[in-house]
């Protein structure tokens, strides 16, 4: 399958169960075949390796030059590109994934036109294309880099600029015949400056009206070439602007309803973004979930020490299982075609072609093991008995009658007005967080040491 080896001295990755309490290069939760419910790990997790940062990013930090130890980086160019293609697929291989996800940039250099910059994206898809065939990996879901160049200063879709606007057109509407090209299961557009730095020079209603116009241009496009997956949106609330427009779940949502977008596009959700926002991943899902709009996720976690985007590897185990909770409860992520792409790169001290292997297996092993934990909350029906149970005054009598629709505020002022207060707090019950918290743990603990 390889023309040359870049990891000779790696062999694909077993799983071995939880015997060793020692890190290796081997999984200790994920088990790929094993059924748990009614889907195979696999399927429930459809992994994805992040292009960008695992072949791409040199670990660079906005303090330091890159530390990365990679064995093509004596190629350049083209050249350099198409070695990155050859190592990935190896990779791919032996980490055991099924999905990868890029930009378009990521994969190939700019040219001085945007004519020559696709004929270099073309050279390496149809390289691609050849090792999809014969590996049977598939593509997640590509996407455009709007940001990195300085033509997009003031943003994409977004740009006070009318030629940007016009390029950004452009350069999606060969990334959707990208995605067509190789099967892509989703297009993602993450708006890396699809926002404002200052409103003392932004017009943010003219500036929004183009952002709607623009995703209803990409969508009747996606159409009109008969592209089938799944169109995305991945909210943040800021970085590197002020403001970003798709600031978090229930923002973008908004957006979409207000552009009459709602019935088309989805969410692709990151646990970092959603701690920049100021809210929890599995808040975000949820929002996402109870409006139908769960796309796919980008599975990464951030530092609360650190107040900026440092995309690390997943590792905490409790976050993953509430992640994985919402994701069962959703029974999948959009029928199948999403799944969690590790949006997440080494620390920059982790510089040495194995780490790249052993981040990957943290991140693996910690959805897996909340894969099998939420699962068993979820059967034994754990949180819904709590909150059921704290709502059920909403199935009979006034409760009943509110939800139905049947009460005003006159005849509730007549249902309250002579009641004492002892019988108010009497009709409140504990929340039981922390009993609930404490049960949580417990499933934790006797899951994983099974």
């Amino acid at each position: 399958m390889y023309k040359k080896s870049y990891f000779p001295k790696i062999s694909k990755v077993p799983y071995s169960g939880i015997d060793s309490l020692k890190s290796s290069l081997a999984f200790h939760y994920y088990n790929p075949d094993e059924v748990i419910g009614t889907k195979k790990m696999r399927d429930w997790l459809n992994f994805s390796v992040a292009f960008w940062h695992t072949f791409d990013q040199q670990l660079v930090d906005p303090f330091g030059d890159g530390t990365a130890q990679r064995p093509y980086s004596m190629f350049k160019g083209l050249d350099l590109a198409k070695a990155r293609v050859e190592a990935s697929f190896e990779f791919f291989d032996k980490l055991g994934v099924d999905y990868f996800c890029f930009h378009d940039r990521d994969i190939a250099p700019e040219g001085d036109t945007l004519r020559e910059t696709n004929k270099n994206l073309d050279e390496i898809i149809d390289m691609i294309t050849k090792y999809q065939e014969s590996s049977g990996v598939k593509v997640l879901w590509n996407t455009a880099n709007m940001f990195s160049n300085a033509r997009f200063v003031g943003g994409a879709a977004s740009s006070p600029f009318a030629d940007i606007f016009a390029y950004a057109g452009a350069q999606v509407k060969k990334g959707l015949e990208t995605a067509k090209r190789v099967d892509a299961a989703n297009y993602v557009f993450w708006g890396g400056r699809e926002g404002y730095e200052s409103l003392l020079n932004t017009d943010m209603k003219r500036e929004q009206e183009h952002l709607g116009h623009f995703f209803s241009m990409a969508a009747d496009y996606a159409k009109e070439i008969n592209y089938e997956g799944q169109l995305l949106l991945e909210p943040k609330p800021k970085e590197p602007m002020t403001h970003q427009y798709d600031f978090d779940a229930a923002t973008t949502i908004n957006f979409l309803k207000t552009y009459g977008l709602d019935d088309i596009y989805k969410l692709n959700l990151e646990g970092n973004h959603a701690n920049l926002a100021g809210h929890t991943y599995q808040h975000e899902i949820r929002v996402a979930r109870d409006a139908k709009m769960l796309g796919s996720l980008d599975a990464n976690q951030g530092d609360k020490l650190i107040g900026w985007d440092i995309d690390e590897f997943p590792s905490n185990l409790y976050g993953a299982t509430l992640t994985m909770y919402e994701v069962i409860k959703n029974n999948g992520l959009n029928e199948g075609k999403g799944g969690l792409n590790f949006d997440a790169k080494p620390r920059r001290s982790s510089f040495e072609t194995n780490d790249m292997f052993y981040t990957h297996i943290v991140g693996m092993d910690t959805y897996a093991a909340g894969l099998r934990v939420a699962y068993r909350l979820v059967e034994d029906e754990v949180l819904d008995q709590f909150i059921n149970n704290r709502y059920q005054s909403f199935n009979s009598g006034i409760g009943a009658s509110i939800e139905s629709g049947n009460e005003n505020l006159a005849s509730l002022e007549q249902y309250v007005l002579d009641r004492p207060q002892s019988q108010l707090i009497e009709a409140t019950e504990s929340g039981h967080l922390e009993q609930i918290k404490d049960t949580l743990n417990h499933y934790i603990v006797d899951t994983l040491r099974k």
